[in-house]
């Protein structure tokens, strides 16, 4: 039985290595992205995305990846039997999404499978946002999940992020 969450800001790898990891363990991968999003960038309506996160964490073996509603994290790190937390600089996070935007056609897993790239300013905002607003409550609920004996990876750069998966 593991449930893995990988969270973080937005362009950080969490979807990559999420389906790395699910595929090395043979757990299922779920997409926050794909729970909260609908084509054009659209939020799913609340009840729809409660009811799906609910149904996904509920699951006794997963490899979850995402932020989604901020609400939804809490239970999501209390339902996990390991977290993984990717924490770059917030200046990593942009150039990454930078590169990701430009390279759009040619993802093989766009997030949320979304095959329209999302609005760069939009999504600027957004990771400012998540970095200064949700990533400390998030860091904090890590730590105390932590003490609690809930065992938590942070991975703070990129070599930090390769190396955990070449050692999976």
């Amino acid at each position: 039985m593991a449930r893995i969450v990988v969270i973080g800001n937005a362009a950080g790898g969490k979807s990559t290595l999420a389906r790395q990891l699910a595929r090395r363990r043979e757990l299922p991968h779920v997409e926050v992205d794909r729970l909260l999003w609908r084509p054009g960038w659209k939020l799913a309506p609340e009840a729809d995305y409660a009811r799906a996160h609910a149904g996904a964490i509920a699951c006794e073996r997963w490899v979850i990846d995402g932020l989604g509603r901020q609400d939804s994290i809490a239970e999501r790190l209390a339902r996990s039997t390991d977290i993984i937390l990717v924490d770059l600089p917030l200046w990593m996070h942009f150039w990454l999404a930078a590169g990701r935007q430009h390279d759009w056609a040619k993802l093989d897993h766009p997030p949320a499978g979304v095959a329209e790239m999302p609005p760069t300013r939009e999504l600027f905002r957004t990771m400012w946002e998540v970095d200064r607003n949700w990533l400390p409550e998030i860091r904090s609920m890590c730590e105390e999940a932590e003490l609690a004996g809930k065992p938590v990876t942070r991975l703070g750069s990129i070599e930090e992020i390769d190396a955990y998966v070449k050692n999976l």
